[in-house]
């Protein structure tokens, strides 16, 4: 299944971004939320995003997969999602406005191709 493929580097994302976490906390000695401290804000923010965009997009990839789609469609996806997710990540981490936006770019268009190709491929006929 090559869903299975961007699910693992994606959960290799999360943990990357949970450890930046981790460091934050550690250097702040911050126990609890972030204290106002601007590198565990832009930490916890870069991590709870991908939390936000992961898991759904994964869903929609492995659909998409199981209905049929080609499998040049599903890594033409998968990666632009994950690029989209790593530029995303070191811009907030960077704190670079650019990199956001080209991130968030990136991971809208693997969500909205998501659509379009699971509305294609979705089994009509077994639908009632």
């Amino acid at each position: 299944m090559i869903t299975a493929l961007y699910a693992s580097v994606s959960a290799g994302l999360m943990i990357w971004l949970a450890i930046e976490v981790i460091k934050q906390r550690r250097k702040a000695q911050i126990k609890y939320a972030d204290g106002g401290v601007s590198a565990l804000q832009m930490a916890r923010s870069a991590h709870s995003n991908a939390v936000d965009y992961v898991p759904i997009t994964l869903i929609m990839l492995a659909l998409a997969e199981y209905n049929g789609a080609a499998p040049w469609t599903i890594h033409l996806i998968g990666v632009t999602f994950v690029v989209g997710r790593v530029l995303h990540a070191q811009a907030i981490l960077a704190d670079k406005l650019q990199g956001r936006i080209t991130g968030m770019k990136l991971t809208f268009a693997a969500i909205v191709g998501l659509i379009v190709l699971n509305m294609i491929n979705l089994p009509f006929d077994r639908l009632w």
